[in-house]
């Protein structure tokens, strides 16, 4: 895509379309992946469309191995259900695919997540009886977050995303630090990654608090920083993610453009 008169400064993506790319890189094909709706759906379906074709998406209304050729609107999208591979029981899905172990990689959204990966989808302010907002609730998030071999956390960093510590823990990632998971017999190993429309953060291998380790082209260590609710380490070997291709892109719009139409 050529830029235009007067846009030579100007990115030819967006940066939500750079941080679903880089999402969607980080599912390997031929895995398991449990996919929430919104971000984490769009990521994990770019990805099958493009460079794993064989990945394996299971959605929470028991559809296994959906290949939907659009974005489904909810978990009870009829594509999910009319491409599946199989279909079944919400407790099936819990008490035999997630809680055992058996799902390699979990994608979730928050609205909150703090500086050890906790994550809340509850409560705003306020308390849990009597908050200033409340948010759809946990759904599967929970035992997505402890079950799954690995967790990837997809949202945008803000101040109001990005706090210091959360409201509500709706589903934990690290706890308090080193060993809450293991003392909460959590089988997962929490949150790998934090990807955003600014970059990527992952655990530090001592303390597990989130730390910056990529920036996406055009984004700055002060935007990060601002964007965030406590002082955001950042790593010595900072790197540069890579620019989404061209074929990325237009994977992604075809995706979001049969969403865009059904708005």
């Amino acid at each position: 895509m050529s830029p235009g008169p007067g846009t030579e400064d100007r990115p030819e993506w967006t940066a939500d379309e750079m941080m679903t790319v880089a999402a969607s890189r980080q599912l390997r094909d031929g895995t398991a992946c449990f996919v929430g709706i919104g971000l984490p759906s769009t990521a994990a379906n770019l990805a099958r469309a493009t460079h794993a074709p064989n990945l394996v998406l299971i959605y929470e209304s028991g559809c296994l191995g959906a290949k939907p050729d659009r974005l489904p609107l909810s978990i009870g999208d009829g594509i999910l259900a009319d491409t599946a591979e199989s279909v079944v029981s919400v407790p099936e899905v819990f008490n035999y695919w997630l809680q055992p172990g058996r799902i390699d990689v979990g994608f979730l959204g928050a609205a909150q997540l703090d500086r050890l990966g906790n994550l809340n989808t509850t409560v705003i302010g306020g308390s849990y009886e009597d908050p200033k907002v409340r948010l759809p609730g946990a759904g599967g998030a929970p035992e997505i977050a402890a079950s799954c071999r690995e967790v990837v956390v997809v949202v945008r960093q803000t101040p109001r995303t990005f706090v210091d510590t959360v409201d509500f823990v709706t589903s934990v990632g690290y706890g308090r630090g080193p060993g809450d998971r293991e003392r909460l017999g959590l089988r997962g190993g929490g949150p790998r990654l934090v990807i955003t429309d600014l970059g990527v953060l992952e655990p530090d291998p001592d303390s597990l608090e989130l730390t910056l380790t990529r920036l996406h082209p055009g984004a700055t260590v002060a935007q990060a920083r601002a964007a965030t609710g406590w002082p955001l380490a950042v790593s010595d070997d900072l790197v540069t993610s890579d620019p989404p291709t061209d074929v990325e892109l237009t994977a992604l719009r075809a995706l979001t453009a049969t969403l865009g139409a059904r708005a």
